[in-house]
């Protein structure tokens, strides 16, 4: 038996009339006559020695092979356009669209962007800052830079680039300073510590890390993005929980000190794609984050 393809025209006026059930409304996308529908959803037919369509009432209905049909057709159609679509983008010099959350925008990314235009000219990166979704099957986004723990998505390409390592961070300004210095962690649990909103679990799994219990801990002054919790450490307002990462340039600076130093734990520094992405950007803009990681 052949297993040759019917004509592509044949199969894009079935599955066109498939999707909006109506050969009318099929004629209308495709600026062809309802007649012209017809006949080619006629010749598919007998091709294929099966019914499509049924009648029902003034209207049609499709069969059980027309149904089959109809979401073979789509999701292969969709496919297609999903592919026409990022060839068309990468021909017409689109930008790569990172999303990325604030806080690891301003303290990491941004201070290492020149050295990343110059090294990727033809990256053209937009970057789209946010604290909330910032998953890359929305639309728009062709990759997303975040911290995360796996398992990871099964859709996504996920390039793993750096551990995270958090710690116990404050500014020699801040007034309980000199005690902290020479104390334990224990100390800290006579604190009331900052803390943010966007990483609850933060100061908990820095506690367990230094086998204490997170039922201590005492939690001071609160804010929704991590951007401003590390601001007001600056400040001198208190004890932060921060990423290294975040931190190095502070701590270089002598802006903060981290006297516990920092643990690892079982998040990653990842570059998140859309698996059925064939821009090879990607690749190149997460090989070049992860040699970014290097003093």
């Amino acid at each position: 038996m052949s297993r040759e393809l019917p004509p592509l025209n044949a199969l894009r006026a079935f599955e066109v009339a498939a999707r909006l059930q109506s050969i009318s409304l099929a004629g209308d996308e495709l600026h062809v006559t309802h007649g012209a529908v017809s006949r080619q959803i006629r010749a598919l037919e007998a091709q294929l020695g099966l019914a499509l369509f049924a009648k029902d009432g003034r209207g049609v209905k499709l069969t059980a092979a027309g149904i089959k049909l109809r979401d073979g057709t789509f999701e292969a159609f969709e496919r297609l356009r999903d592919l026409c679509f990022e060839l068309k983008q990468q021909s017409s010099d689109a930008p790569f669209v990172l999303g990325c959350p604030g806080s690891l925008l301003a303290r990491w990314f941004i201070p290492r962007l020149d050295r990343l235009n110059r090294d990727l000219p033809h990256l053209r990166l937009q970057l789209s800052s946010s604290e909330g979704d910032l998953d890359p099957r929305r639309p728009g986004l062709d990759a997303s830079l975040l911290f995360a723990e796996p398992p990871w998505p099964a859709d996504m390409q996920v390039y793993e680039l750096a551990t995270e390592a958090i710690g116990a961070v404050l500014s020699p300004r801040y007034a309980g300073a000199p005690t902290l210095l020479g104390s334990p962690p224990q100390a800290l649990l006579r604190e009331a510590l900052l803390h943010t909103s966007s990483r609850p679990q933060a100061w908990p799994t820095w506690a367990e890390q230094h086998g204490l219990a997170a039922a201590e801990l005492k939690l001071g002054q609160g804010f929704e993005h991590l951007y401003y919790l590390l601001e007001a450490a600056v400040a001198g307002l208190g004890v932060a929980i921060a990423p290294q990462q975040l931190v190095a340039a502070d701590l270089a600076a002598g802006r903060l000190i981290a006297p516990w130093g920092f643990v690892e734990t079982a998040a990653r520094l990842v570059l998140w794609v859309p698996a059925r992405a064939l821009d090879p950007r990607a690749a190149q803009l997460a090989q070049w984050l992860r040699d970014a990681q290097q003093p």
